[in-house]
C-alpha cells in the first residue's frame, strides 16, 4: 500500500470520524438524562471531548488494524458505550426507544451538515482536495454509522428501538439475546449479511433522503 495515500486517507478521516463518534454518545447521554437518568452526566459524557468517548482499543487500534490488514476494504471500530441506567429513566421502555434513537439520530443530522458543507465549498469555488474530501468522508462516516447503529438487534441502537417497541413479551425475549448480540452482529458483518441485506439499502435511501432535503440549498446556491 502507498504509505502517502493511507496518512492522507486518514488525515481527511479524522475529523468526521471523531465528531460522528463523540456527537453520538454525546446525543446519547442527554437523552437519557433528559428522560430521567443522569448517569452519563454524572460521569462526563455529555460533553464534546472526543477524549471522553474514545475507546483505544475499538476507536483506535482495531479500525488501523483492519485498515492496514485489508487495504482499507473492512473498517470497523466502537466507541466507549454511554451508560444508561434504564430502570431511572421515566417511562423506561417508552424512553428506551428515545434514548436509543438519540445517537443514529445525532449521526443523520452530522450527515446533512456536512453535505451542506460540500455544497457550499463548490459554490464558493473552493478546489482543496483535502476540504471536499473531508467534506464528503463526513458524509459518508455519518451515514455508514447511522445505518448500522440502526440493525435491530441489540446492543446496537436499532435493536434497543425494537426492543421499547415490541409488546412485553417480545421485547423481554429479544432483550435476552443482546449478551451475545455483539458476536452475532460481527458474524453477519463478516459473513456480509449485514451489509448485503441492511447496510447497503438503507445507506443508498438515506443519502437520497439527504439529496432530496438539500434540493432548496442547492437551488439556492447553484
Amino acid at each position: 500500500m502507498d504509505l502517502a495515500h493511507i496518512i492522507q486517507t486518514v488525515a481527511v478521516y479524522a475529523l468526521p470520524v471523531l465528531f460522528a463518534i463523540t456527537v453520538h454518545e454525546a446525543a446519547h447521554g442527554y437523552a437519557a438524562r433528559h428522560c430521567g437518568d443522569p448517569t452519563a452526566d454524572r460521569l462526563g459524557r455529555i460533553t464534546l471531548n472526543p477524549l471522553a468517548h474514545i475507546d483505544p482499543i475499538g476507536t483506535i487500534a482495531m479500525p488501523l488494524l483492519l485498515y492496514f490488514a485489508t487495504a482499507g476494504a473492512f473498517l470497523f471500530g466502537y466507541a466507549k458505550p454511554v451508560p444508561v441506567n434504564f430502570g431511572r429513566l421515566r417511562h423506561p421502555k417508552r424512553d428506551m426507544v428515545w434514548v436509543a434513537l438519540a445517537g443514529p439520530a445525532a449521526n443523520l443530522a452530522q450527515a446533512i451538515a456536512w453535505a451542506a458543507l460540500g455544497y457550499a465549498l463548490v459554490a464558493a469555488g473552493v478546489q482543496e482536495p483535502f476540504f471536499n474530501g473531508m467534506a464528503r468522508a463526513g458524509v459518508l462516516v455519518n451515514i455508514v454509522m447511522f445505518a448500522f447503529n440502526l440493525f435491530p438487534l441489540p446492543p446496537l441502537d436499532g435493536g434497543r428501538i425494537l426492543v421499547g417497541l415490541l409488546p412485553m413479551r417480545q421485547a423481554l425475549a429479544l432483550s435476552r439475546v443482546e449478551p451475545y448480540g455483539f458476536f452475532i452482529v460481527m458474524a453477519l458483518v463478516i459473513t456480509g449479511v449485514v451489509s448485503t441485506l441492511w447496510l447497503r439499502p438503507l445507506m443508498q435511501l438515506t443519502a437520497q433522503v439527504i439529496e432530496w432535503l438539500l434540493a432548496p440549498l442547492r437551488w439556492l446556491l447553484f
